[in-house]
């Protein structure tokens, strides 16, 4: 009994594994196109299974495309007599419109469509039938007719992707709507569709049909799923002070939601809107009593306050810093404030010694290696600041040592090979480079290669490295704020060096310290010099994108930045910009971005 079991299941899998391999051949046949051949694997896939509604639909189409519709009309005929199946009726019907006799296949879609009246579950074959055969007016007939007879029924979903396709956007829109309102389990998969078909511009006809619609649910309605689309859709036009006023909705009724305003906070510091950012982690502070949340607030704010800045601010940031520190305490809990600050007095204040203080206290706290490396990395950044290399190569050599293998690790061995570089010592940086290439964080293996690259090329056409040399110098200068200093050193360079490959590097540095200043005219002069005589430069990307933000954000020259953007989209389609310069480039040409 035994054997036999075996003998029949080792038959049944042979005979599964020939069929399997002869549905594939019939596939690449039909794929490419050899119909007869498909024709004749497909009518003996059907022949030796024929309740297999693939095959015949196979046979069908294939036929079909060999124009040999009566064959087709008899095999349909043939099969709706013996199989219940009422998207045959819809294939039948469109057997005659392909031989052009509308009548008959109107008279066919109708009998498909009438079988709906007998059973409404009909329509899960007879709907996607005609979707696929592009019969949209008639899908849209059999969904809304079947969801009228069996109103538990819902196809939202399909109604809303036909309409689409034939560019209805209202009633797609109005259609995803209705579908959020019976399940706000597709809210993403909504934003995603329905982000296809809106722009950042809030006064295109799509976002103010689509806003008009969430606004009048939300009247309709007390339920957030309406704010949270309304602030949604704010978001993509970029208009975060009303979205600002959606999460506010939001919050107040359920406080829990509070992450929201977080994020809303940080998606407007991350696009400059700073003024929005500042109200929003201002209320954050305002409105929450969880002291953890207060004190990340207060963080943002200092945060966007510095970079913001200019240097008559800074007294009044150093009192701010004080005052917090003064109400929450100088604690293990208050640390990344304290780093924040210390960061603060030696940067910006040029207060290092207090800054070194200030760290060193936080060292006594009992903490995990982890903050206590977020301590030593900024107490070695101060030392840098203060051309105290080796010091510094201490504090980021026990980081590397205590906490092997982490991400701040490997930023700590990149300290340690940036501040080898400040000092000329470029071989022993370059070693440390390669070794970063293939970190685990993406950032610190780009900024690593980066360095490599500039070090390693100029180290191969300078033996003497006397340009590399006063790039560093300036690029130290540049670390410690005296922009003015490291500008002039990188002029020494443009006047000694001329042609050499740090002169496209040495361009695009200074003109991101011409930007920092407000010089906007040098740093587009400097833009323009590498994409004219640097052409082979592996720069010449960065010249283009950082050219178009300048073009863009601060000389109101939009038309000459689209034509900056798509040079990169059509002669620099790898470079890490390409993405981002596409986004934009469409955005100017006015259309639709997802």
């Amino acid at each position: 009994m035994i054997i036999k079991r075996v003998l029949i299941l080792l038959l049944l899998t042979l005979s599964f594994a020939v069929n399997a391999q002869e549905d594939l051949v019939a596939r690449e046949y039909f794929n490419t196109g050899e119909f007869e051949k498909a024709l004749i694997s497909y009518k003996k896939l059907y022949s030796k299974n024929n309740r297999n509604t693939n095959y015949l639909i196979q046979i069908i189409k294939i036929e079909q495309q060999l124009e040999l519709y009566k064959d087709v009309e008899n095999r349909l005929i043939d099969a709706i007599q013996t199989k219940a199946q009422p998207d045959l009726i819809v294939h039948l019907g469109y057997n005659y419109q392909l031989q052009n006799d509308t009548i008959n296949a109107n008279i066919y879609y109708k009998q498909a469509l009438a079988t709906l009246d007998e059973n409404p579950n009909n329509v899960y074959r007879v709907g996607p039938t005609f979707q696929k055969l592009s019969l949209l007016d008639n899908a849209i007939t059999a969904y809304n007719k079947a969801s009228e007879l069996k109103p538990t029924l819902n196809f939202n979903m399909q109604l809303a992707r036909i309409y689409g396709e034939q560019g209805d956007v209202q009633k797609m829109f109005t259609s995803y709507i209705n579908l959020i309102e019976d399940s706000d389990n597709y809210q993403n998969t909504i934003k995603r569709n329905v982000s296809e078909f809106i722009s950042e511009d809030g006064n295109s006809e799509n976002n103010i049909f689509l806003r008009k619609i969430l606004l009048k649910k939300s009247q309709q309605s007390q339920d957030l799923i309406w704010n949270e689309m309304l602030s949604w859709l704010f978001i993509q036009q970029k208009d975060y002070n009303k979205a600002f006023v959606q999460e506010k909705a939001i919050y107040k009724r359920e406080l829990e939601s509070l992450s929201r305003l977080v994020e809303l906070g940080l998606i407007a510091q991350t696009q400059k809107q700073y003024d929005v950012a500042l109200d929003v982690f201002n209320f954050i502070i305002e409105s929450t009593q969880n002291n953890s949340m207060k004190l990340a607030g207060h963080l943002k704010v200092l945060d966007i306050q510095t970079q913001i800045a200019v240097s008559k601010d800074y007294p009044a940031i150093k009192d701010s810093y004080v005052l917090i520190l003064e109400t929450y305490g100088k604690t293990p809990q208050t640390l990344e404030l304290q780093i924040n600050y210390a960061h603060f007095l030696a940067f910006y204040l040029n207060q290092k010694e207090d800054a070194i203080k200030l760290l060193k206290d936080t060292l006594k706290y009992n903490i995990s290696e982890l903050d206590l490396a977020s301590v030593k990395l900024e107490l070695g950044d101060i030392l840098v600041l203060e051309e105290k290399f080796n010091q510094a190569l201490i504090y980021y050599t026990q980081i590397e040592r205590n906490l092997k293998n982490s991400t701040v690790a490997q930023e700590a061995r990149f300290r340690i090979a940036k501040a080898s570089y400040y000092k000329g010592d470029f071989k022993w940086a370059e070693s440390q480079l390669k070794i970063l290439k293939s970190s685990t964080s993406q950032l610190t293996a780009n900024d690593a290669l980066d360095l490599k690259l500039l070090i390693s090329d100029n180290r191969a056409e300078d033996s003497l490295q006397i340009a590399l040399t006063k790039y560093a110098k300036a690029d130290l200068l540049a670390y410690q704020n005296k922009n003015d200093d490291a500008i002039n050193v990188l002029d020494t360079i443009l006047e000694a060096h001329k042609t050499e490959v740090i002169i496209p590097q040495t361009l695009l540095k200074q003109a991101a310290l011409f930007e920092a200043k407000k010089d906007y005219q040098k740093a587009k002069t400097n833009y323009q010099r590498i994409i004219a005589d640097f052409k082979d430069s592996i720069l010449m990307d960065n010249a283009l994108y950082n050219l178009a933000e300048l073009l863009v954000n601060h000389l109101a020259q939009p038309e000459e930045a689209k034509k900056l953007y798509e040079t990169i989209l059509f002669e620099h389609a790898d470079s890490i910009y390409a993405v981002e310069a596409r986004k934009k480039f469409r955005a100017l040409r006015g259309d639709a971005i997802n």
